[in-house]
């Protein structure tokens, strides 16, 4: 009898940094570092389970000239059954993790493009790290598919930390997008059904920080590492060219060897450690000190912070005339790193971090597996694993003579040199091997994995129209009211192309309310209606409701806790009955008396509830599920009718209207004095200010992407494209319809978003 073939694909997100299969840069910058590693074992360690079919690693592709090439190969095969899939998302340059966020949409969209052509849509989405964390959440939430999520580091530390050290609050937002990353991380953890964490203080002191705090969906699963490339020296080390190279730095070459491996971040404390080593005439008779701070051509190329760490060791060894008894070469690669621990475990010395704080310690488990006795930091993750190996010595990381103390302690005690090493490899094998890890890994999925639901598909009758390839989407009261004449344009121009493009309104009013407006103003009723921000999906010719829409977005959605909770705030009252659905809870805002939207996202996470919250016009407060937007239900709706995104032109006029024209929309943001609520998004290339108001803008956008025709951002040193004969538009706009003469100039209605 055969096997039942495994059906269980898995999607990992890991959007920064640099990603291969083979020869890894670890410590090129600060986003080349353990992570990478991290997700790259996971992906194979995965793959090699029987019931798992396929793990592909989502990334960012990098197509840059001073980069490897590698990197911009769209699919990179990384062992059976797991591959590297490179996602194109904004300039085709390598970029650090804090520019990435204006270009995390795009990364979504073309993602969701792959996942949606590929064979079989995955069971689940595991994210690493906050960019990724945002892009899970809305694939998560597009798919119906659960969301794990690893967070590696996190933002409200990190501005602590900075915070402690003198760093400007305004500094740290400008430097680091901080108060975005916290956001996305707020927003991950309250939309993740499992956070997967190193160690038990992740959860209790790191976590603790967040309104999502939910320790009963995290799960301590320590990291692996591949005990087929760590292990212990077998002589062949002796003779590998990194051996030569240290050799080169060191005045006696065989003494036992004390090795510390990271990148040149002043977190990792490596200054300390010098000076320890400086001070101390003993340790220096004892051993050799060997100092592995990443790869670097010339320090003045390298960034400040890198530059500013290696100088200081530097200095320090000048300044302890340490000469010949500290190595610190320039250049390794990934295949020298286990050669560097058996090189120092065959000289009987000893591995040490001893960084500041240590999330986890991927390099201690690696030493372990080598049979390399550790001295670590006794902050973060290396209490778990010296707990578990017992193979070393936790040390105060500030305190020199502390570090002296244990690092003699190893060095000098023979027998007891011997216990730890084969301690470390003993405990290693049992709680820190990748096939043990991939085990408790698809423990905890397994009760996520007996939930997931088909992703919703809209109603039959409605999907693909023929001959449509391109859409229109816009926001109601904004857009197009406020100008008969433009108006009366506009409609005329969708008649005219009826049989190529969809029409669609995307409103904060409900159902009612947009039929009478859109009536009173004779606005042709579009074939698609998106009401009460994205909660619901309607299609002409007879206003069909989307039954399963309606029960994709109900998911964890609580709206009288919602109601309960908000209602005792001052400056917060409720709107009218008449402005209230079963998906959208919506009050009046006054900004002078009542909370930020901040602090009332806060409360919301603090009571468990994972929502959308809209401010529009500065005075009205929508609350939606996590799964409902405008932009989500746009995206819906393309994707099952086949429009290509790139093929959408959203016209918005509030900020209720931003996630409909982030990503891979065309959007336009007409002039009305409501605007500055999107302001933000000026410098996003396809995203176009309009100079005319309400349904004149739309029109003015359709000209500048060349809409019937090109139907594209025009290059950059173009102008916009000269009005062209425009033909063909939608079946459902009625033939009757005209524009109204008693148009409202005044603001939206209440719920109007």
């Amino acid at each position: 009898m055969n096997a039942e073939v495994p059906s269980r694909y898995i999607v990992l997100l890991s959007v920064h940094g640099l990603f291969r299969g083979h020869n890894l840069e670890l410590g090129r910058d600060a986003d080349t570092g353990g992570q990478i590693l991290y997700v790259i074992e996971l992906a194979r360690a995965l793959a090699k389970r029987p019931d798992v079919a396929q793990v592909d690693l989502l990334t960012r592709l990098v197509d840059d000239s001073h980069v490897s090439s590698d990197y911009a190969e769209p699919i990179e095969s990384i062992g059976e059954g797991a591959r590297i899939v490179r996602i194109e998302a904004g300039p085709a340059e390598y970029l650090p993790k804090e520019q990435l966020w204006d270009h995390l949409d795009t990364f979504a969209d073309n993602a969701l493009n792959f996942l949606r052509e590929s064979e079989r849509l995955p069971c689940l989405i595991h994210s690493h790290y906050a960019d990724a964390g945002y892009v899970g959440v809305r694939l998560s939430a597009q798919l119906g598919v659960p969301l794990v999520h690893t967070g590696h580091s996190l933002g409200r530390v990190k501005r602590r930390r900075l915070l402690a050290s003198g760093v400007k609050q305004d500094v740290i937002d400008t430097r680091y997008n901080m108060t975005r990353r916290i956001n996305a991380e707020e927003e991950t953890l309250g939309a993740a059904s499992l956070v997967i964490t190193s160690t038990t203080q992740e959860i209790e002191e790191q976590y603790g920080l967040y309104d999502h705090y939910q320790p009963e969906r995290m799960r301590v699963i320590p990291p692996g590492t591949d005990l087929e490339r760590f292990r212990p020296p077998d002589g062949r080390e002796q003779k590998a060219p990194i051996r030569q190279e240290l050799s080169r730095f060191l005045r006696e070459p065989n003494k036992p060897l004390i090795l510390a491996l990271s990148r040149p971040d002043e977190r990792k404390n490596i200054a300390t450690l010098v000076e320890a080593y400086g001070e101390s005439l003993e340790l220096q008779k004892t051993a050799n000190l060997v100092i592995i701070a990443g790869n670097r051509d010339d320090l003045r190329d390298m960034d400040s912070g890198a530059q500013q760490v290696l100088t200081d060791i530097l200095l320090l060894i000048d300044l302890y005339d340490l000469y010949g008894r500290v190595a610190y070469p320039k250049h390794h690669s990934a295949d020298d790193v286990p050669l560097l621990y058996q090189i120092a475990a065959a000289s009987r010395g000893v591995f040490i971090n001893p960084a500041l704080t240590e999330p986890f310690g991927l390099t201690l488990i690696e030493a372990a597996a080598s049979g390399l006795p550790i001295v670590a930091t006794e902050d973060g993750g290396p209490i778990d694993i010296i707990g578990h190996c017992k193979n070393g010595i936790l040390v105060d990381p500030l305190d020199k003579q502390d570090i002296t103390k244990a690092l003699l302690k190893v060095l000098c005690d023979a027998s007891g040199w011997r216990k730890l090493a084969q301690n470390g490899l003993a405990g290693v094998r049992k709680h820190y091997a990748w096939s043990a890890h991939a085990e408790s890994y698809m423990e905890a999925l397994e009760p996520l994995l007996e939930k997931v639901q088909p992703p919703p598909q809209a109603p039959l009758s409605r999907r693909r129209i023929l001959y449509h390839d391109r859409a229109i989407f816009t926001d109601l009261d904004q857009n197009l009211l406020g100008d008969p004449d433009s108006l009366a344009d506009f409609i005329r121009i969708l008649r005219e192309n009826r049989k190529c493009a969809t029409f669609g309104i995307a409103t904060g009013r409900r159902l009612d309310s947009a039929l009478a407006i859109m009536r009173r103003y004779g606005i042709p009723r579009p074939d698609v209606l998106i009401t009460a921000l994205g909660t619901e999906i309607y299609y002409a010719p007879q206003l069909t409701a989307d039954g399963s829409w309606t029960r994709h977005i109900d998911y964890l959605w609580y709206p009288r806790r919602v109601r309960d909770l908000l209602i005792e705030l001052p400056g917060v009252k409720p709107q009218q009955k008449s402005e209230q659905s079963r998906f959208k809870v919506s009050f009046f805002y006054d900004a002078e008396h009542a909370p930020t939207l901040e602090e009332i996202g806060s409360l919301l996470h603090q009571a468990d509830l994972n929502v959308h919250v809209n401010l529009s016009f500065g005075q009205f407060l929508d609350v939606v599920p996590a799964r409902a937007s405008k932009g989500l239900a746009l995206r819906y709706v393309a994707d099952q009718w086949g429009i290509p995104l790139e093929h959408c032109l959203c016209a918005g006029g509030s900020g209720a209207d931003e996630d409909m024209m982030r990503g891979n929309t065309l959007a336009v943001v007409v002039a009305n004095r409501h605007n500055e609520e999107l302001s933000k998004l000026i410098d996003t290339e396809s995203i176009y200010f309009a100079q005319e108001p309400f349904a004149a803008g739309i029109l003015e956008a359709i000209d500048h992407y060349d809409f019937f025709a090109a139907c594209q951002v025009p290059p950059a040193a173009e102008s916009p494209v000269e009005p062209t004969s425009r033909s063909e538009f939608s079946p459902d706009l009625s033939s009757d319809a005209s524009a109204g003469s008693d148009v409202d100039k005044e603001d939206a209605p209440p719920g109007e978003s």
